[in-house]
């Protein structure tokens, strides 16, 4: 078992032998509790005993006595202390790794939001300046913190998990590894007091770690490494043997607010899964100009604008009255393939047997060989 390890952990160090940036290692988890930071440390100290400059950035315990001794023995850089609201705070010091520039730094908590005026508003952000020095990450999420999959998981929980983390991440990443439980091994873990104290128990035990949700979740983390696995396969083994379609993604989207989050969000696990480029169209009409629409309604685009650039799509702004003209435009500029659409209002075929224009974008496509994709 521990020769596997070692042999695992020389598999890893061989890999970061090869670009000057860093390399991305992400353990995944359905749920806090699973061991996904105790695998992290574990890691550790077989790096350490195969001679590795390793430092622990951070890692949080919460108090779990299991994962607090595997700290014993690990070389530690102190976090960086901030004052926020007469509170005394700790963050990650990423000024600090980059100074001492470790072969390797674990940084648990991907998905924490740092503290306002922080150079960077989350710590997956800091993640990349790490690995943009050309220092190699070893860190850990849980699946519900994935930002495509947010509204599934709010379905399967009644909660919506306001820390996330862009798809975008888990594509640069050159190892994920899911840390799998039942939700009887999870349960019985809870009750063993080995998540939360006695205090924290039978509230979790009503909410979140129910067996239904946990093995809804559970599945959730399961799909989505094995999507990682096969479009690494596809991306370094495949590609090279077949000549595939390269899938360029146009995601079409309005000032309506969760219309347009929907479509953003659907279009990006789309790319994620062919790891393609995307982008988003958003034509302004002139019933869209902006004094014409609540400063809400405003407000809601521009963050739809930023979601959609975290999750690594190019935006584009365009203005017309010809809604369809503007689509073929951008698919002719950005070559694309796959365009993705809400769902109209109207009845589709009414659509196209009433709008010259419409039929006129379709017959564009068709001849492109460009597909159309209308989500719900």
């Amino acid at each position: 078992m521990e020769d596997d390890k070692e042999k695992r952990v020389q598999q890893f160090l061989d890999l970061n032998r090869k670009e000057n940036r860093g390399r991305l290692k992400i353990y995944i988890g359905m749920s806090a509790g699973v061991g996904k930071t105790y695998r992290m440390l574990q890691e550790a100290h077989s790096l350490l005993r195969n001679g590795t400059n390793l430092k622990i950035g951070y890692v949080e315990t919460h108090g779990r006595k299991e994962t607090e001794a595997l700290i014993e023995g690990l070389p530690i850089i102190p976090r960086r202390e901030v004052f926020y609201k007469g509170k005394k705070l700790d963050e990650l010091d990423v000024q600090a790794i980059l100074f001492l520039h470790p072969e390797v730094v674990i940084v648990d908590e991907l998905a924490h939001s740092n503290i306002p005026g922080s150079k960077n508003e989350k710590r997956w952000q800091d993640v990349i300046d790490i690995l943009d020095a050309g220092i190699d990450v070893i860190t850990a999420v849980n699946i519900q913190h994935i930002e495509s999959i947010n509204k599934e998981v709010k379905v399967i929980t009644g909660v919506e998990v306001k820390e996330r983390v862009p798809d975008k991440i888990l594509q640069l990443a050159d190892e994920v590894v899911n840390i799998d439980l039942t939700a009887d091994e999870l349960i019985t873990r809870l009750k063993e007091g080995k998540i939360y104290d006695d205090s924290k128990v039978q509230q979790a035990l009503q909410n979140f770690f129910q067996a239904d949700k946990i093995l809804q979740l559970r599945e959730l983390a399961l799909k989505e490494v094995a999507g990682q696995v096969e479009r690494k396969v596809d991306y370094q083994i495949t590609a090279r043997q077949t000549s595939f379609r390269h899938e360029r993604f146009l995601a079409c989207i309005s000032s309506n607010h969760e219309i347009a989050q929907r479509i953003i969000r659907k279009t990006a696990r789309l790319a994620s899964y062919y790891n393609s480029q995307w982008f988003v169209l958003y034509v302004q009409t002139p019933d869209e100009h902006s004094d014409k629409i609540p400063l809400a309604a405003q407000r809601h685009l521009i963050n739809n604008f930023k979601n959609a650039t975290e999750l690594g799509a190019e935006v584009i702004r365009k203005k017309s009255d010809n809604v369809a003209h503007s689509i073929i435009e951008t698919t002719e500029e950005k070559n694309i393939t796959t365009i993705c659409i809400g769902k109209p209002h109207l009845n589709l075929f009414q659509i196209i047997l009433r709008t010259g224009v419409f039929n006129q974008l379709l017959k564009t496509l068709s001849k492109n060989n460009v597909d159309i994709i209308i989500l719900s």
